[in-house]
């Protein structure tokens, strides 16, 4: 299945068909997505977590230790712990966030959903991100599953990624746009 999807290729596709096809046989596909979301946002709301993950001067052991902890109290239970640990067991904790990434494609490929990336300069309401899943919906045909990801540096608008296409519309490409028609008048 990996072959088949560009998105989940390498190590992280590897592991997440293996933690896909598990949670598939045994019926915890929705589960276990919630769960690896979860600590997605974990870590991006925590350096030190991230920092533990991604550093390559903690022993196998320390990380074990310490993510074993952090995924009891968070309540973390089942294949997903289990899947953490053989990440960090083989020296792969630091490629969780590509893993995660892979499996939401596998999910969503499972489900007939199409994935977006949108990039967007604030946090965007319940409101707009149920009004922009519409409006995607309504191109493709399919339902749409976000990747949120929050860029000040974008200034306003939005950039959406759905497969090949890509459509910015983001303040700061607009603002690019005329400096660069300013510089090629004068």
């Amino acid at each position: 299945m990996a072959a088949e999807n560009p998105s989940v290729s390498g190590v992280s596709g590897r592991y997440a068909t293996a933690l896909f096809e598990l949670a598939r046989d045994e019926k915890f596909v929705d589960a276990v997505k919630t769960d690896l979301d979860r600590f997605k946002a974990m870590l991006a709301d925590s350096p030190e977590l991230t920092r533990l993950v991604r550093s390559p001067v903690f022993s196998s052991e320390t990380q074990s230790k310490a993510l074993a902890a952090v995924l009891d109290k968070a309540g973390f239970a089942g294949i997903t712990v289990k899947f953490l640990k053989v990440l960090t067991a083989n020296r792969r904790l630091f490629a969780v966030a590509d893993v995660i990434r892979a499996y939401g494609a596998l999910v969503a490929k499972f489900k007939g959903e199409a994935t977006a990336d949108v990039t967007v300069a604030e946090p965007l309401s319940d409101k707009n991100l149920d009004a922009l899943k519409t409006a995607l919906k309504t191109v493709t045909g399919k339902d749409v599953a976000l990747n949120v990801n929050v860029d000040p540096a974008i200034i306003g608008g939005l950039v959406v990624k759905l497969g090949s296409r890509m459509v910015d519309s983001s303040l700061r490409t607009k603002l690019n746009s005329i400096k660069h028609a300013m510089k090629e008048a004068g």
